[in-house]
């Protein structure tokens, strides 16, 4: 049986005294950061076929911090193997150094491997604000796939509170990418903080000229349960579009304001699209069950 790492010329026992000896080092601040031999024999371990000690490595890497940036940066950007890449980029995320940006983007938007640009926008996700500019960048641009933009949404949202300014000021770029994935941000900031401005953003959404946003913005409010949102909702319900019309459905209906049965009712009476019907009529089932609960209680 071959024990011997595929990139290395080291054997697992050999690798393991190598992370206890780092460790140890780390743990007691004895660890030499300019041994450059060492700090890129480290990375290249991170290619080792058991996952425990990838994940020592990549701790004990991230605890060097800094000094360790460089080596982790050749890694994600040149190594053939994607093992060593994807634990590169998810160190990166324990460092968060907003010098690394640029290389994460790169990874992000050209790695073969779907795992390291997960892992690129989860590390661009840990830097906070000072990713935020790029992610909107990546956002507007016509040239990448759903999958990079989803990513790219999905770190904006995480980022958050840090990301406000930016938010609050995109939600009116001229880009509907950008206005869509904002808006989902925006979500997540106005659950977490409870900002009256957020849920208004939201609401004011409810009316861009894009049907996604106009969904988006109906389906997060929904999610959010914001009964001050039922007034738009119910004007939604005489929308030109299909699709807009079913997510205002769906929102009222998650928002669970009895009132706007009688609406919703109306509204599937004179719904001509069969596509539509059935969002409207569940809306309405859903919210009589409501009445019939509270008659109960």
């Amino acid at each position: 049986m071959n024990d011997r790492s595929p990139s290395l010329s080291m054997s697992q026992a050999e690798v393991d005294e190598f992370l206890a000896a780092a460790r140890t080092e780390v743990a007691e601040q004895t660890f030499d950061p300019r041994d450059r031999d060492r700090l890129e024999r480290m990375v290249e371990c991170m290619g080792d076929t058991r996952g425990m000690v990838r994940l020592g490595f990549a701790d004990t890497l991230g605890r060097i911090g800094k000094p360790a940036v460089p080596f982790l940066v050749a890694a994600l950007s040149h190594h053939p193997n994607p093992v060593v890449r994807r634990a590169s980029a998810k160190t990166l995320t324990l460092i968060a150094d907003p010098e690394t940006i640029d290389p994460l983007v790169v990874a992000l938007l050209n790695d073969e491997d779907t795992v390291v640009k997960g892992s690129a926008v989860g590390a661009l996700a840990r830097i906070g604000e000072a990713a935020v500019p790029v992610l909107l960048e990546i956002l507007a641009s016509p040239e990448h796939p759903e999958s990079t933009l989803g990513h790219a949404a999905w770190a904006l949202a995480f980022i958050g509170p840090e990301a406000r300014e930016y938010l609050y000021r995109e939600i009116a770029s001229e880009s509907e990418s950008v206005r869509a994935a904002v808006v989902g941000a925006i979500a997540k900031l106005a659950a977490d903080s409870n900002e009256i401005e957020a849920f208004d953003l939201l609401i004011r959404a409810l009316n861009d000229t894009s049907e996604d946003v106009r969904c988006e913005a109906a389906a997060v409010l929904g999610n959010l349960t914001h009964k001050p949102a039922v007034p738009s909702l119910l004007e939604l319900l005489h929308h030109p579009s299909g699709e807009t019309r079913k997510a205002a459905a769906l929102s009222l209906m998650k928002i669970k304001d009895t009132s706007a049965i009688a609406p919703l009712q109306a509204a599937l009476e004179r719904e001509t699209e069969t596509s539509i019907q059935p969002a409207l009529k569940l809306a309405v089932t859903q919210l009589e069950r409501e009445t019939e609960e509270d008659d109960w209680d």
